[in-house]
């Protein structure tokens, strides 16, 4: 047993001796291909041949005391110029107080250790190299694919099962990466949001860059660094470390070959290949080659070629447009019209692109000129295939009526009576809920997909159209094979040939279901309006008899003791407008007369029973002599207490003969107004709510003596209101006709009524007091 375990200890010993040699070996590796880049720049610059610039390398380094692979990064960044050059100070070049490398030999020793062109090597560099000092514990070096995908082309930190699971990412995913690649700028993830997607997910709480991996102005793939926990947000100096290890790792991915700066060169045979392909089209075509500036960006492409179908939209030849930059050739659909965003997408991202309706513009003599058209474009290596397709007249007239015939679920359709063939068009198939594959269904089987009760109207139809010759319409319930019963329009004419004869049948189909279920819901409507108006007038015609039996129009006047009352009642012109409103005007056992005025709240038959109770009850209790304040109070019980929540207004007097005085209280009424002398005023108003208002309500009284000749008027507010005026301007209105001498009490009643200036169409009752 003691010797088993000797053997696993000598084991594992050799597998990690193993280990280290490799690493060494890769160190070494990469610090020779450091060197030999520094040795080449001095061969370039006339230190002799590769013996000699070596030897001058190894010289400085021990005159410099500084290490030959420190001296040998030294030399490349002083001469590269490139995004490594920037990302830090000068004074970040040089190593740190430990004895590390600096940030800048770690970047040239990870970049030497990418010229292998082998994505993994250039992840396993790039992570021992550079990310590690960083405290990153793993990356993801990503290809892109056609569409969105993603290709693990390089890992490191990452458990070999997690890098297999994610070895191929779908479009549509939606991982961090996908993100970057499709907004093609860098994200920063101080901790791993919850619910995000991509490799590693399982690590909660790391920080995370996700960069694109762009080379001439191509996105090529994805950069993604972890952290194994939350990290601050990062640095300039570390933010521009980052792309440049991005840029570092575009150099390895699949494609990065073909950015090459050869732009202006002659076109290849990938080029001739595009072009061939172009020729092909049918549609005005154009091939699009990138234009790259000195930071290594895309300033603008250059159309490198045009179809025999181009046509210009400013009216430009073909030899004129050829050789043209996009942006020069056409600026205010590069600008304004989003192409030229789409077309530098489609060359970073490699995602085609596809609007069927896109803005196109163009200057025609300084004169901006606009069309519509359906575009498409998509990449081809590193060029960029454009074509469009301008809307004629044609296309959009067919294309307005085919949107009509779909709002109005209207389907076309022609059938020859000669070869039997039936030609349906698409909205047609799904007005009958059939698949556009299946056949049109003939005029001779219409009935079979009918309600068997309809087949008597579609043989009258089918007659009048083959045999009579005549256009003919009709309407059916059609049962489709899904179950949904439709009510369809069919409208159909004969087409003769030159002898009369029949030769084909066209028509449309029409789904008036809506319209259908519109009418049967509009006269069910009616029905029940009918039945409520109907409903309604009666009850009107009950409230008005109820109330024309007891408030007659003109009742007999009241002649006792020197005093005569008139009455004057004015019903509503319209009869749902029946109101509550009332008077009474009796002599009491005590040879006392009562006076009284009422309004109850509202129309209709319930008013006209409200005042029933009310002007019966006020009658009743007047018998036992109490004086008006009391009545009121009485009245106001019954209102509150044994009605169905009735409220009215009212004024109540009791007049005595023997003292010509008048006692009288109200219940938020109008005053009464008082004659004497040729002038009219209104009485002062007593202290009292309305009637039906609170359990209990206190009431005052008034006393007035009527003298020789007074008149005294009683009356509800139909009299007075209306909509554009205050109640006191309307009863001054009264009050300057009152005044006005009339020598009978009747017709003085009746002019009152004439000249009333109401609006208001309510009932109006009128009590005249004259005292001889």
């Amino acid at each position: 047993m003691t010797g088993g375990n000797q053997r696993l200890d000598a084991l594992a010993a050799t597998v990690e001796q193993l280990r280290s040699d490799l690493a060494l070996a890769q160190e070494s590796t990469d610090a020779r291909a450091l060197i030999g880049i520094a040795t080449g720049i001095l061969v370039e610059r006339g230190h002799g041949g590769p013996t000699e610039a070596a030897q001058h390398l190894e010289s400085l380094a021990e005159a410099s005391r500084v290490p030959l692979l420190e001296l040998a990064a030294d030399v490349v960044n002083a001469a590269s110029g490139d995004a490594v050059t920037d990302v830090l100070p000068p004074a970040a070049v040089n190593a740190d107080p430990h004895g590390a490398p600096g940030a800048v030999l770690r970047l040239r020793a990870a970049e030497a250790g990418s010229l292998s062109s082998d994505p993994q090597s250039a992840a396993e560099a790039l992570l021992d190299q550079a990310l590690a000092p960083l405290g990153a514990d793993s990356l993801a070096l990503w290809a892109a694919g056609q569409d969105g995908a993603l290709v693990l082309a390089g890992h490191a930190g990452f458990p070999r099962g997690e890098a297999e699971r994610w070895r191929y990412v779908p479009p549509g995913v939606g991982t961090l990466a996908q993100q970057v690649l499709t907004e093609r700028k860098p994200r920063w993830y101080g901790s791993l949001p919850a619910g995000a997607l991509g490799i590693g997910q399982r690590r909660r709480g790391g920080a995370r860059a996700v960069l694109p991996a762009e080379s001439a102005g191509r996105i090529l793939g994805v950069l993604e660094v972890c952290w194994p926990h939350p990290q601050p947000p990062l640095t300039p100096a570390t933010t521009r470390q980052l792309d440049a290890l991005a840029d570092l790792c575009a150099h390895t991915l699949p494609g990065a070959d073909l950015g090459g700066h050869h732009t202006d060169s002659h076109p290849d045979d990938a080029m001739n290949a595009l072009g061939d392909l172009a020729d092909g089209l049918l549609d005005p075509a154009l091939v699009l080659r990138p234009l790259i500036d000195a930071q290594d960006a895309v300033s603008d492409f250059r159309i490198a070629h045009t179809n025999a179908h181009f046509t210009d939209l400013a009216g430009r030849p073909r030899s004129t447009v050829t050789g043209m930059s996009l942006l020069e050739a056409y600026p205010l659909t590069a600008r304004e019209g989003g192409l030229y965003e789409h077309v530098q997408r489609v060359h970073a991202t490699g995602e085609p692109f596809r609007s069927e309706r896109m803005a196109l513009g163009a200057l025609v003599d300084d004169v901006p000129l606009s069309t519509v058209a359906s575009v498409g474009m998509a990449r081809f290596g590193d060029s960029v295939l454009l074509t469009w397709r301008v809307e004629s007249e044609t296309v959009r007239l067919a294309e307005l009526l085919q949107h009509a015939q779909r709002l109005g679920r209207i389907g076309g359709f022609e059938e020859s009576v000669v070869s039997r063939q039936v030609i349906w068009n698409s909205q047609l198939f799904s007005l009958f809920g059939l698949p556009p594959s299946s056949s049109p269904v003939p005029l001779e089987r219409l009935h079979r997909h009918a309600h068997p009760d309809d087949s008597v109207a579609i043989g009258r139809f089918l007659r009048t159209l083959l045999h009579h010759r005549h256009s003919a319409s009709t309407s059916f319930r059609l049962q489709r094979a899904d179950g949904v019963v439709r009510h369809i329009r069919i409208v159909a004419e004969p087409v003769t040939g030159p002898a009369g004869q029949l030769v084909a049948v066209r028509g449309a189909y029409q789904d008036v279901s809506s319209q259908h279920w519109t009418e049967v819901a509009l006269a069910a409507t009616r029905d029940r309006l009918a039945d409520s108006e109907q409903q309604s007038a009666e009850r009107n015609r009950l409230a008005l008899q109820l109330q024309q039996a007891i408030m007659p129009p003109s009742p007999p006047a009241v002649d006792t003791a020197g005093l005569r009352v008139a009455v004057r009642y004015r019903p509503a012109e319209e009869g749902h407008l029946v109101g509550g409103d009332w008077y009474d005007a009796v002599v009491l056992p005590s040879n006392k007369v009562m006076l009284a005025v009422g309004d109850v709240a509202g129309h209709g038959i319930k008013a006209a029973t409200g005042m029933v109770v009310l002007r019966n009850a006020l009658r009743g209790l007047a018998a036992t002599g109490a004086g008006p304040a009391q009545l009121l109070g009485w009245l106001n019980s019954v209102a509150h207490h044994l009605t169905d929540q009735v409220t009215a207004t009212a004024v109540c007097g009791i007049y005595d003969p023997g003292t010509r005085q008048l006692r009288w209280a109200r219940a938020g009424h109008p005053p009464p107004v008082l004659v004497r002398g040729g002038e009219a005023t209104a009485l002062p108003l007593p202290g009292g709510i309305l009637l039906g208002a609170m359990p209990e309500a206190p009431y005052e009284e008034h006393l007035v003596t009527l003298e020789a000749d007074d008149r005294l008027l009683m009356y509800t507010d139909g009299l007075i209101e209306r909509r554009d005026l205050s109640v006191q301007q309307s009863l001054e209105h009264l009050l300057s006709i009152a005044q006005e001498p009339a020598p009978e009490l009747d017709k003085y009643l009746d002019r009152l009524l004439t000249h009333s200036r109401s609006d208001t169409d309510d009932d109006t009752c009128l009590i005249g007091v004259h005292l001889r």
